[in-house]
């Protein structure tokens, strides 16, 4: 009963945020950015939350808390200094002025005005709006899990649920109410994350005494004394994640874009300290909590109080690792209080990922088409995109049995591999081709679709069985891998293939030098 309390109350301050922010919404810069004028504590709180959700609570700490033991904490870590500090270093100050300048509200607009292509645009816009689907339905996916866990309320029904509520307080309250909800939502996530820690470690007798036991305890290999060293068993692997879950956020719109509304130079600053420690105790948090799966873990069916974690052929529903360790470790009272958690982590998320692809369906791919599409008929259609979107969210969210980590894998991977180096190298650098950024965008989906359709289907087993028999230390059927590979060799192929397709006519300079416009050297 207390459980349904505090989630009933939650979800009533989230949507009376959402009529509270509803007349501060009166044009499209408003729904999309919040006017521009965002300070450096609700954008990064905002980034934070968008960054982090049940996807990574639930699905990758329990994944590869399993798979690493104690050094998963290590993508937590590298999440804080690469996906948050290096970000908001590199990109934040130059992404602002850019954006700004050029009139773009979002990537896809932003690649059209800085290459002056309108292609450019609509195909980025089609990518957005095709490869956010599977990550929103992965963030569904990890809540629903944990609800089911909690309430025994059925999967489908948490799903619906959630969507309607995330509709809700988006369509009404725009930019502003996702803002202000991220703020609440970032300070209960710190809190939860830290009583999650304390009570995880304490049940099992201690810091030492967990440590310990995890090291007595046999990894994927077989081998002990592997999960609670500082690399862990499978090191080379585990920088795949690191690369895939950190550097991604450098190529994501719905990351980015909370650079096009913050309001000036002193708030990026202090945002960029403010989200990093947030990042550090929230990622790091995870992985670290996420680390200690195994030691809670039993295969002991007769003490049906202890059978935490079905274990099928010796692989784990990875999925349910840590709902089924806060089961166990956690009180009643903390138990709902990190429900909410969850539930503030990925509903923030879920709102930026909709409002991101309702605003580049309408102001890219519908605006060029309508004649007086006014910014009330803008804020429309995107309410009504938002709808759309949530619905084959829902949809692809439905299979149980697709995990976590391959959805938003594959999301990552074709978004951050289609678009990091384009935007990147687009903010640094004048002499960036059209054609190169076109290479980009085909080479980041070919390669996704490519691999998914080679080893996550399961369309090709023979692949599949011939790739597993070679025993390579690098797992390439993995999907976060591939994210990794796509990503890194972008930012190699986008300069390179600028370098002998730039237009000798100086076409393509010229417009670049007009964005640079703003650049105070």
């Amino acid at each position: 009963m207390f459980l349904w309390i505090i989630l009933i109350v939650y979800l009533a301050v989230m949507v009376g945020i959402g009529f509270y922010c509803k007349n501060k919404t009166k044009n499209v810069s408003d729904f999309v950015l919040g006017g521009r004028s965002i300070g450096p504590w609700f954008t990064a709180f905002a980034y934070g939350t968008s960054y982090f959700s049940a996807v990574v609570f639930i699905g990758y700490a329990g994944q590869f808390g399993w798979l690493y033991g104690a050094a998963a904490t290590w993508i937590g870590i590298g999440n804080a200094i690469i996906g948050s500090l290096l970000a908001w270093i590199i990109l934040g100050k130059r992404t602002r002025i850019m954006s700004k300048h050029l009139g773009a509200s979002t990537m896809p607009e932003f690649f059209e005005k800085r290459y002056d292509s309108k292609k450019l645009k609509l195909v980025a816009a089609v990518i957005v709006f095709i490869f956010l689907i599977p990550y929103t339905a992965s963030v569904y996916n990890g809540l629903s899990r944990l609800f089911e866990s909690a309430f025994h309320i059925p999967y489908e029904a948490c799903i619906l649920i959630m969507a309607v509520f995330t509709a809700i307080y988006v369509i009404v309250g725009g930019y502003h109410a996702t803002a202000l909800n991220d703020f609440i939502q970032g300070i209960i996530m710190l809190v939860g994350i830290a009583a999650v820690v304390i009570c995880v470690v304490a049940n099992k007798g201690g810091l030492s005494d967990a440590m310990s036991a995890l090291g007595n305890t046999p990894d994927s290999a077989g081998n002990t004394g592997t999960l609670n060293t500082i690399l862990g068993p499978d090191p080379i692997n585990l920088i795949g994640v690191v690369i895939l879950t950190s550097l991604g956020t450098w190529g994501l719109p719905q990351m980015v874009q909370k650079f096009y509304a913050i309001k000036d130079d002193s708030a990026i600053r202090r945002g960029t300290i403010i989200s990093t420690i947030f990042a550090l105790v929230v990622a790091g948090g995870s992985y670290f909590i996420g680390g200690f799966g195994r030691i809670y873990a039993t295969t002991d069916s007769a003490d049906k109080s202890k059978t935490l974690i079905n274990i099928i052929k010796g692989k784990p529903e990875f999925d349910a690792i840590v709902p089924a360790m806060m089961n166990e470790a956690l009180p009643e009272l903390l138990l709902g209080i990190v429900i909410v958690l969850v539930l503030s982590a990925s509903m923030s998320t879920l709102s930026s990922l909709v409002l991101t692809s309702s605003s580049t369906m309408t102001i890219d791919m519908i605006k060029p088409f309508k004649k007086d599409f006014d910014d009330k008929k803008q804020v429309f259609y995107m309410r009504v995109l938002i709808v759309m979107f949530l619905g084959f969210s829902v949809i692809l969210a439905m299979n149980k049995n697709a995990y976590i980590t391959t959805l938003m894998s594959i999301s990552w991977g074709a978004l951050a591999g289609s678009f990091l180096a384009p935007f990147m190298w687009g903010l640094f650098m004048k002499k960036i081709s059209k054609v190169a950024v076109a290479v980009c965008f085909v080479w980041g989906v070919g390669v996704t679709v490519v691999h998914t359709a080679l080893f996550s289907m399961g369309w090709f087993p023979e692949v599949v069985e011939k790739v597993a028999s070679l025993g390579w230390k690098l797992n390439i059927m993995s999907p976060l891998n591939c994210g990794a590979f796509t990503m890194l060799s972008s930012l190699v192929i986008c300069p390179l293939v600028s370098l002998f397709t730039m237009k000798k006519d100086g076409s393509e300079l010229e417009t670049a030098n007009k964005a640079f416009e703003c650049i105070v050297k």
